[in-house]
């Protein structure tokens, strides 16, 4: 028989484990009913290289105007187009032609006034090559075989920084047929010059030399801004990078990147950010398309839609009249009459979806499905409940 004080301690051991194991319980069950509980936030990361662009790394646009000659017949009347006879004897009297008083007998059909246009990539070097549009001014129908003149590009300060020349690629052709028929595809008044000009002066611009650098967000927020700053200053060390405002981000080049920015951008681009964005809803209403942000919130509100179809079928009829009385011998007259046949039919089974209050993008498609919505009828709704004030979004309609 085992002493009574021996009974005691195991009894108390024993009472110990059990309260323990429900203590254990209690917290596995507490961390669970967290996890469920807690607020699921979808976080999007991004490079800063793809969010916003750097200060001084920029295209710029580059313009001219010039003649493209060799067309075949297809070129600008130059009776509808004076400045494209002008051109031509300025051009002429710079080659030493001289062109007075022969106007009236300057009829060509194989030249054609055009702009050209152009984009200088960022830090492009004297005799580097880049591409080059090439569009009619007049009533040029095709610049077929067309060859480019050198043409200078002008930037926006008026100074030449490219000249253009070379044999033109239309995107488009037309042909037409000996009894007038003809067939066109593409836009055989534009074309394009592959390396078609050569760059003769350089944007001055020192990217190493910068004390400071400005990054330009592409799509400015705040959050987002901040983000930018908090990781660059994490990544760089110190306080480098402030925000000015919701779409710039100005970061202070430290000592040991002085005349070597490019290195310090370099690491910069690379790293990731949590990017944040406004809620927003996009809505096409040629094509019927609708884009919706994830932070896209509404309020309780509850949405019917009847399904009203209006149905209009052609149905001609084809008559004969008779000559009822009249004399046999005249001819019967077929004729085709116009038969429009209209039905209106609304489905009696209505439904109903009811949203609670704070529904995100999901719950709204699955609501809006659920009803058996299409994308006109869904424009329509999303309009409705934006004026009722049901949804916490922008709507824009292009």
């Amino acid at each position: 028989m085992q002493p009574l004080q021996y009974r005691k301690n195991r009894q108390e051991k024993k009472g110990d484990s059990t309260l323990a194991f429900i203590l254990l319980f209690l917290v596995f069950l507490a961390l669970f009913l967290g996890l469920k509980t807690s607020p699921a936030h979808a976080e999007t990361t991004a490079r800063i290289k793809d969010i916003v662009n750097f200060e001084g790394i920029r295209d710029n646009m580059l313009v001219g105007y010039g003649l493209v000659v060799g067309l075949n017949g297809t070129g600008d009347k130059l009776n509808n187009e004076p400045y494209t006879e002008q051109s031509l004897m300025t051009f002429l009297e710079r080659l030493g032609i001289n062109t007075k008083g022969q106007e009236q007998n300057i009829k060509p059909k194989n030249i054609a006034s055009v702009m050209v246009t152009a984009t200088l990539p960022p830090f492009s070097r004297n005799g580097s090559r880049i591409n080059v549009n090439v569009s009619t001014l007049g009533d040029a129908t095709s610049l077929l075989g067309g060859h480019l003149l050198a043409t200078p590009l002008l930037g926006a300060d008026a100074q030449v920084y490219a000249v253009a020349q070379g044999g033109v690629a239309i995107e488009g052709y037309s042909a037409q047929g000996n009894t007038g028929s003809s067939i066109t595809k593409g836009v055989p008044t534009n074309a394009f010059i592959s390396n078609g000009a050569i760059v003769e002066r350089e944007i001055d611009y020192k990217l190493n030399t910068l004390e400071t650098v400005n990054l330009a967000l592409k799509n400015p927020d705040i959050a987002t801004a901040s983000n930018i700053s908090a990781a660059v200053n994490r990544k760089m060390g110190g306080h480098l990078a402030k925000v000015t405002d919701p779409g710039t981000v100005q970061v202070t080049v430290p000592p040991e990147y002085h005349a070597a920015v490019v290195e310090m951008l370099n690491v910069i681009e690379q790293i990731p950010v949590e990017t944040d964005q406004v809620a927003k809803i996009i809505i096409d209403e040629a094509s019927g398309t609708i884009v919706m942000g994830e932070n896209v919130k509404i309020d309780t509100v509850a949405v019917a839609q009847g399904n009203l179809v209006v149905k209009i079928e052609e149905t001609p009829l084809i008559t004969q009249p008779g000559p009822f009385g009249l004399d046999e011998n005249a001819p019967i007259n077929t004729a085709v009459v116009p038969n429009s046949l209209v039905t209106v039919n609304e489905n009696a089974d209505k439904k109903m979806t009811i949203f609670k209050k704070n529904a995100d993008l999901r719950d709204l498609v699955n609501g809006m499905n659920a009803l058996g919505v299409g994308p006109r009828d869904m424009i329509s709704i999303l309009q409705t409940m934006k004026a009722a004030g049901a949804i916490q979004a922008e709507i824009t309609t292009r």
